[in-house]
C-alpha cells in the first residue's frame, strides 16, 4: 500500500505465525516440517541455499519505487520518513526498515534494489523490489469501471509487477536451464497483496457490503494466478502474507470514530467489524493456499502479519511498545489518533513523536521500523524467537 494503506494485530505467541520451518538444502529446495515451538521461516546459516530474494506487493514491502516517480516534494520523500535507521528518506513509507529488509538481512541478503531504480541486470543479481506503494492485486481499468478517483490508484498491479518480473528473469538468464535454476534458489514474497484493493474504496466512502466486501474473492483470485505463473516459472518457495487488521489502523479508527458505538470496539479499542473483515480476507487466502496445485517440490508458506501484529497490540509493554500509544501514530497531524488525515505525516501541521520505537504506527497506516522488526523476527525465527537447526540434506 502507499500513505494509502493499514496495518493490523492479534493473538497468543504460541499461535502468532502459521509459517512451517524451511529447511536449507545445497540445492536451495524447501522441505516442511513442524517444530516444537510452532512453525516459521528459518534465517540463512551460511550455506542455507537462497541466493535470491524477490518481492511484490505494495507500500508495507515498497522500498523506492513510487518515490522514483514521485515528486521530490511527496511527504514520503522527506524527513522524517527514513530518520531513524537511513537518517534519510528512501522511499519507504516507514521511519526506517520494512519486513522485507529485516528478511532480507535475516537470509543473507542484500537490501533488495527497487525494480525502477535498476539500471542493468547487476543491479539485480540478488533480487528486485518490484513492490509500489498504492499498488493493487486488481487492474487500475477495473476501479476505473467501479467509478473511483484513480488520484492514488497507481497503475502498478500485481500483474504488471509480474511483467517486470518477467523481464528481469529474462535478463537475468539466457536459457531456460538458467532461468529455471535462478527461481528455484530463490525466495518470494507475495506481499502482502490485497490492502489497497480495500483501502481505495473504504478511503472514496463505497458501500462495505455491496462493493467492497464482494472484492475478495477477485483479489484472492489474482493472487492465485500469480503464484501459479510463478510455479509454472520454476519458483520453489513463496510466501505469502495475510493482510494486517485494520480495525486497529489509525487512520481507520480515525474515519470510523463518528460512526462507531461503544459496542463496535474489542477491549482493546480496535473496530471489530474491520478486524473480522481482515480475518474474512486471509481465511478466504488460506483456503486457496491449501488447494492449489503444485508438485511436492513446490513450498508455500502462510505469513501471519494479522496474528503477529495483534501480538504487539495486546501485549505491548512485553515487547517494548508504550501501552499509551498502542493506536496512535507516531507522526501525524491530531486527534486522537493523530491521524486526521490521509497524508497528515511530513505536512505542514505534523504532529512526530519522540521515540518511534515504542509506537507500533508510524503515520497512521505503516507500522514502525520496531514493529515490522517484530513481525519479520517471528517469520525468521519463530514464536519463541530461537534459531531453528537448519539440516541441510
Amino acid at each position: 500500500m502507499a500513505s494509502f494503506r493499514p496495518s493490523s494485530l492479534s493473538s497468543p505467541m504460541t499461535m502468532m505465525l502459521t509459517l512451517f520451518l524451511l529447511l536449507c538444502t545445497h540445492s536451495a529446495t524447501a522441505a516442511v516440517v513442524e517444530s516444537a515451538g510452532g512453525h516459521h521461516l528459518a534465517a540463512s546459516n551460511g550455506g542455507c541455499g537462497f541466493t535470491r530474494m524477490f518481492s511484490f506487493g505494495d507500500s508495507i514491502t515498497d522500498a523506492g519505487n513510487l518515490a522514483t516517480i514521485s515528486p521530490p516534494n511527496a511527504s514520503f520523500n522527506m524527513l522524517p520518513y527514513g530518520e531513524t535507521f537511513f537518517g534519510h528518506p528512501t522511499g519507504r513509507f516507514c521511519d526506517g526498515r520494512l519486513i522485507v529488509d529485516f528478511l532480507a538481512d535475516g537470509l543473507g541478503l542484500p537490501f533488495l534494489t527497487p525494480f525502477l531504480r535498476g539500471k542493468t541486470p547487476e543491479d539485480f543479481r540478488q533480487g528486485v523490489n518490484f513492490a509500489v506503494a498504492g499498488a493493487t492485486a486488481l487492474s487500475q481499468e477495473f476501479f476505473k469501471e467501479m467509478g473511483l478517483d484513480l488520484t492514488l490508484i497507481p497503475p502498478f498491479s500485481l500483474d504488471v509487477q509480474l511483467e517486470w518480473f518477467k523481464s528481469v528473469l529474462n535478463s537475468l538468464g539466457s536459457t531456460d536451464q538458467e532461468r529455471k535454476e535462478i527461481m528455484s534458489k530463490s525466495l518470494f514474497l507475495m506481499g502482502e497483496v490485497g490492502g489497497n484493493d480495500y483501502n481505495h474504496p473504504f478511503f472514496q466512502n463505497r458501500s462495505f457490503t455491496n462493493e467492497i466486501k464482494p472484492l475478495v474473492p477477485k483479489v484472492i483470485a489474482k493472487i492465485e494466478n500469480a503464484i501459479k505463473v510463478l510455479i509454472d516459472l520454476g519458483a520453489k518457495t513463496i510466501v505469502v502474507p495475510g493482510n494486517f487488521p485494520i480495525g486497529c489502523v489509525p487512520r481507520y479508527l480515525t474515519m470510523f470514530q463518528s460512526k462507531s458505538s461503544p459496542q463496535d470496539y474489542d477491549a482493546f479499542g480496535c473496530i471489530k467489524w474491520l478486524n473480522d473483515f481482515s480475518v474474512y480476507h486471509n481465511r478466504a487466502l488460506k483456503r486457496m493456499l491449501h488447494q492449489i496445485r503444485r508438485d511436492p517440490t513446490v513450498t508455500i508458506l502462510y505469513g501471519d502479519y494479522y496474528n503477529t501484529a495483534l501480538e504487539i497490540t495486546h501485549h505491548p509493554t512485553v515487547h517494548g511498545f508504550k501501552k499509551e500509544t498502542v493506536l496512535v501514530a507516531c507522526c501525524g497531524d491530531g486527534g486522537p489518533y493523530n491521524s486526521n488525515s490521509l497524508f497528515g505525516c511530513g505536512g505542514p501541521s505534523t504532529n512526530l513523536c519522540t521515540n518511534p520505537s515504542t509506537h507500533i504506527s508510524w503515520d497512521g497506516l505503516h507500522l514502525t521500523e520496531a514493529a515490522y522488526k517484530f513481525v519479520a523476527h517471528h517469520m525468521l525465527h519463530g514464536p519463541y524467537a530461537h534459531q531453528p537447526s537448519i539440516t541441510p540434506k
